[in-house]
């Protein structure tokens, strides 16, 4: 539909692209499988990651995967949480790691790591180094924020915590990367939460301060995610297969 000089797509027309990009996923898939010899497993898988995934398990299964199967090509792009879901639902990839704080109907999902966060300050800031800090020391504090931790966002509890408890500072700086607002929370704009696992060596460097509450935040989870009514390639569904029994054999406490 043009309405002067922008165009806009009717429902009808909507529903199409999302047919185009669904079968546009698919066929891009199928390529490098159909010129492959039976007993090869070979092929591409597309996997889409949220960034700074820190994982042990993760890092082994990789490599062991290459290992057994050298000639399956792994494309990795890191993307926000909300666009690796509309990725796999619009089946466009093969599998995502990603937070994923509402049950997506079409989408599976199996724990991957659970994610503890908390405040941090950087040694620019008036609190770092301070013992015996209580919650009420962090009510008037600006805040280093997540894109997504908005209300509805897969952060939102970080945002729900901090109206629970009064907090009355504003959100100085925003990010969707996990890189970015640990650097400004390093460089002083003000506190942050983080992954107390990603972060433990720049408390150890002196780089950051731990704050209360002491118990943490909130606890996130990161699922591995894949679209159930995706056919899978050969390559895919011995990835999945691998993948969860990474999962189905490691404890998650113990996979970072």
């Amino acid at each position: 539909m043009r309405r002067g000089p922008r165009i806009t797509l009717s429902k009808a027309g909507e529903e199409v692209m999302q047919i185009a990009a669904e079968i546009y996923g698919t066929i891009s898939r199928l390529g490098p499988a159909l010129d492959a010899p039976a007993e090869l497993v070979t092929g591409k898988i597309r996997l889409l990651t949220i960034s700074r995934i820190q994982s042990r398990s993760y890092d082994e299964f990789l490599a062991q995967f290459h290992n057994e199967f050298p000639q399956v090509e792994l494309e990795v792009d890191v993307l926000r949480s909300s666009d690796v879901i509309s990725a796999l639902l619009q089946k466009t990839a093969s599998f995502g790691l990603s937070l994923c704080r509402t049950p997506q109907p079409r989408l599976e999902q199996r724990v991957m790591l659970e994610q503890r966060y908390a405040f941090f300050c950087g040694k620019r800031h008036r609190l770092f180094g301070r013992k015996n800090l209580t919650l009420s020391d962090l009510q008037g504090e600006n805040f280093v924020s997540f894109t997504s931790d908005q209300i509805g966002g897969n952060l939102s509890p970080l945002t729900v915590f901090r109206d629970q408890q009064g907090f009355t500072g504003r959100i100085v700086a925003s990010s969707p990367s996990l890189d970015e607002i640990l650097r400004l929370v390093a460089a002083g704009y003000g506190i942050g939460c983080l992954p107390e696992h990603i972060v433990a060596a720049d408390v150890q460097a002196d780089e950051i301060w731990r704050l209360p509450p002491w118990e943490g935040v909130s606890d996130v989870n990161v699922y591995l995610l894949w679209n159930r009514e995706q056919k899978m390639t050969r390559a895919e569904s011995v990835f999945l297969e691998r993948f969860q029994q990474m999962l189905m054999t490691t404890d998650v406490a113990g996979r970072f």
